[in-house]
């Protein structure tokens, strides 16, 4: 059986705007709710260059107001081989946009042959974000990090955003969220361009723990319920999830240190 579309671009957000509107997600019911109740919201989250790539990392909390909503949401999605997002902002909308993100990357290299550009994938999460502007001004506001390895450049990159869609490459490091500001200050003091792997599991660590301690919407790592951050490191070789042991052996390591007087 064969469809015929009109639109012939290589945007899978477009062909659903153009030939399968009923298809895109209607948020309108939900925003007419936003006054009545509060909305799960994501923090906080982290990417940062080292020596082979990236390390991108999230918190596993989601709240409503001073409620809990969720201990163990996930907010670092792969997006390809070579890339990830990191989602803060209004849970719902932002799980939407990560898989979003993913299927417009898949359908992109179907339809041309070949993989977007790391530049050519924070564009496209740019558009996104500013298609989602309406919504964020009612209260569903979507704030991610994009992070990846980029294959020509050979080099790890990250971008910030802002609710209107403005992206901005960093340099070094950079928080979103709201323990963001706690875990860029953690980041500072630890963060070096030529970090090693394991250093860059420990340095993530300690930013998140950071935030945690001063931020009470943002969750550290929980050995009780055995809960764990999710921490991505990218390099030219794809994306590698750092283990829930390792990441309890560190962060066991940097609780040692502190309680002994050290601040490591």
């Amino acid at each position: 059986m064969q469809f015929r579309t009109r639109y012939e671009g290589s945007s899978f957000s477009e062909l659903l705007s153009v030939d399968h509107a009923h298809l895109r997600p209607d948020l309108s019911g939900l925003l007419v709710r936003i006054g009545e109740t509060q909305i799960p919201h994501g923090t906080t989250v982290l990417a940062f260059k080292c020596a082979d790539g990236v390390m991108v990392a999230g918190d596993r909390l989601a709240t409503e107001g001073h409620r809990v909503a969720s201990r163990d949401i996930q907010k670092v999605y792969p997006t390809d081989s070579h890339s990830l997002i990191a989602i803060a902002g209004a849970a719902g909308p932002c799980m939407e946009m990560a898989r979003l993100m993913r299927i417009e990357l898949e359908h992109y290299e179907k339809i041309e042959g070949e993989a977007l550009e790391l530049d050519g994938k924070a564009n496209k999460l740019s558009q996104m974000i500013r298609q989602n502007l309406p919504a964020a001004m009612q209260g569903l506001v979507v704030v991610p990090l994009f992070a990846g390895y980029d294959l020509r450049r050979r080099t790890g990159r990250l971008w910030k955003f802002d609710i209107t869609g403005g992206r901005y490459e960093e340099t070094e490091f950079e928080s979103t969220g709201s323990g963001s500001l706690y875990a860029r200050e953690s980041l500072k003091k630890s963060h070096r361009p030529g970090a090693t792997r394991d250093e860059a599991v420990k340095f993530a660590l300690q930013a998140l723990t950071d935030a945690a301690d001063e931020d009470r919407a943002t969750g550290g790592v929980d050995v009780v319920r055995r809960i764990f951050p999710i921490l991505d490191f990218c390099t030219q070789s794809g994306i590698q999830r750092v283990p829930d042991a390792e990441i309890e052996s560190v962060y066991r390591e940097i609780m040692s240190t502190r309680s002994g007087g050290t601040r490591s």
